[in-house]
């Protein structure tokens, strides 16, 4: 009988891992965001693995009517009505966590952020979802996307 090939669909063409998507900036990681005092906010909302957000979801909810602007360290994102990049990351990391907290025995989860894109108190619905799976090492890994996308 001829060698079977371990994978009977051959060998990939080519392969993308989830290290490339985030230094192309398709992915943007969160498990090193920290807070105004450097503390971690992915274990502070309640994660033990590594979290990661696509740019569109990024775009539609961490930067939605804010502009970027250099500094003296590098650049800021300046959002409207005294909001700031660590608050809205706290919003979404902890969405996601009360939305995972409802969702045993899943490996996806749907949630909404509330997201104020004027600045003026008024805030818009944003629906995403987060895939629990295997990163490029094959542990787990957590990659929140805007609907539509996967």
């Amino acid at each position: 009988m001829p060698n079977q090939p371990d994978n009977p669909w051959g060998e990939p063409i080519s392969s993308y891992t989830r290290a490339q998507a985030i230094a192309d900036g398709v992915l943007v990681d969160l498990t090193t965001a920290t807070d105004d005092k450097g503390q971690r906010l992915c274990p502070q909302a309640g994660f033990k693995v590594p979290v990661a957000i696509t740019r569109t979801a990024w775009a539609q909810t961490i930067e939605a009517g804010g502009s970027w602007k250099r500094d003296g360290e590098g650049e800021v994102l300046e959002l409207k009505g005294g909001q700031s990049l660590t608050g809205r990351l706290w919003d979404l990391l902890w969405m996601l966590r009360a939305a995972s907290g409802k969702a045993a025995n899943s490996d996806r989860v749907h949630f909404q952020v509330l997201v104020d894109v004027d600045g003026d108190g008024r805030r818009e619905a944003v629906s995403l979802w987060a895939l629990c799976g295997p990163g490029d090492d094959a542990q787990p890994v957590i990659t929140i996307m805007a609907v539509g996308e996967d």
